[in-house]
């Protein structure tokens, strides 16, 4: 599998991933545009799967390592398509979890997936690892490392990692501190996660675009058991309609 590296030299984050990955000698490739903006890039750079290496914006200033694939659960109003996803590999995803989870154990990062989100709209696999959240992180030399050393690692095409289950997540928080810990302390790798403000926007018709849109064959549904709120039982009758197999997050966890 062809990997790229998007690098954007309008994100200092990206630039300061970039510093490091030339250290390794590991190529990327430049974008003149932010990364949620770069549509349909695969069609003008040839590879099989796209790692955009860019910055995370928080309120909240958490100093944070994060993955996620991107897509939109209903407006497109930071880049990519309206209530349309990207493709996804649960695998990839997962293994840059617990790679960065590893590198960042003695640092002051949090280590989190992220639900699906903002754009830019790929057809090829792709997936976003970023650095948050304020510009002091964005520059921090440290967290570009493990982030060069995550990418670094993903690049390799015989990963050691067990048999995995595969799961599309649905809701929570838009930082899963539940699926975090399932990533960690089961053989479940997740794909696409609809968090709790967008299960209002989850259809039929894009829950099936988010099993169709993960490069591994999904097994069943996990779901933030807590974390679907309102919506619980509209979703649970959405999934027995559609037939497909769910797990509550709590009984994995126990």
């Amino acid at each position: 599998m062809k990997k790229v590296i998007i690098i954007s030299k309008k994100d200092p984050a990206s630039l300061n991933v970039k510093k490091q990955l030339d250290k390794i000698n590991i190529k990327t490739q430049e974008i003149e545009q932010e990364p949620i903006r770069a549509e349909n890039i695969d069609k003008k750079i040839d590879a099989d799967f796209f790692i955009f290496a860019t910055k995370h914006r928080s309120e909240k200033g958490v100093n944070s390592l994060s993955v996620h694939t991107p897509g939109n659960w209903n407006k497109a109003d930071l880049g990519g398509k309206e209530k349309t996803l990207c493709t996804s590999s649960a695998l990839l995803q997962k293994i840059a979890f617990l790679k960065l989870s590893e590198l960042a154990k003695n640092t002051n990062y949090e280590v989190t997936l992220e639900c699906t989100h903002h754009g830019p709209f790929l057809e090829k696999p792709c997936m976003f690892i970023e650095i948050g959240s304020s510009l002091e992180q964005w520059k921090d030399k440290n967290a570009a490392q493990i982030i060069a050393k995550t990418i670094q690692h993903l690049l390799k095409d015989n990963h050691q990692i067990k048999k995995q289950e595969i799961a599309i997540g649905l809701g929570g928080p838009h930082y899963s501190n539940t699926f975090n810990k399932i990533l960690l302390r089961t053989n479940i790798a997740t794909s696409h996660i609809c968090p709790k403000h967008m299960l209002p926007y989850l259809t039929e018709e894009i829950l099936i675009e988010a099993i169709e849109k993960t490069q591994e064959k999904v097994d069943f549904i996990l779901s933030d058991w807590k974390g679907l709120g309102t919506e619980k039982i509209r979703i649970i009758n959405l999934l027995k309609e559609l037939n497909l197999d769910y797990k509550k997050s709590k009984e994995l966890l126990e």
